[in-house]
């Protein structure tokens, strides 16, 4: 039985680099990793573990964009039949098919619950950030970050639905929410491609 050991990050980070050549969304699946290895200790996961399935969980987008979001096909469900084939656990599988909405998986386990809020909101972070005169995470504040959530022509890409039932399915304010997610990318912000501007 394959476990999460026998997914070391640096397995992981070669799958993603040869699936996805596009460095906006190598960013992107980064600041998820990020935020999901932030959380773990605190939902009582394995950092790395949670982490190899943050950096995973769009893997598969480039190549099966889904943009009909079939239920069925395209991403995330290629990916993880991928990923099932290389014997990837099953924990990881059913939180990469549950952080889409459309793909009626529900969410059962702290690893899917945190992946599915982590995913959008780490997005939306750092787009604000990006908007800012400083370019930076280090004085993007939680109002900031709600205010621009308000803002449907901003970063429109991002379902607001899915940040605000990220967080009320972890039982945690999105307030709270935000401030870890701001809190997770911080001290990687130059990484991310933010800050130093």
């Amino acid at each position: 039985m394959t476990t999460p050991t026998d997914w070391p990050r640096a397995r992981a980070a070669a799958l993603l680099e040869e699936w996805t050549d596009s460095p906006a969304l190598r960013g992107h699946m980064r600041a998820v990793e990020l935020v999901m290895r932030h959380l773990a200790p605190r939902y009582g996961g394995d950092p790395e573990w949670w982490g190899v399935v943050g950096l995973l969980h769009d893997y598969d987008y480039e190549r099966f964009p889904n943009d009909a979001r079939a239920a069925d096909a395209e991403h995330p469900t290629e990916g993880v039949r991928h990923l099932r084939s290389l014997g990837f656990p099953e924990e990881g599988c059913e939180a990469i098919l549950g952080h889409a909405e459309f793909t009626g998986v529900a969410r059962t386990t702290p690893l899917a619950k945190v992946l599915f809020a982590a995913d959008e909101l780490a997005g939306f972070v750092v787009a604000c950030a990006l908007v800012r005169p400083s370019r930076s995470l280090a004085d993007l504040e939680v109002a900031s970050v709600k205010k621009k959530l308000k803002d449907k022509a901003f970063a429109r890409g991002v379902n607001r639905d899915d940040v605000r039932n990220g967080a009320e399915q972890l039982g945690v304010p999105l307030d709270e929410m935000i401030a870890e997610v701001i809190l997770a990318l911080r001290p990687h912000e130059r990484e991310l491609g933010l800050g130093g501007v």
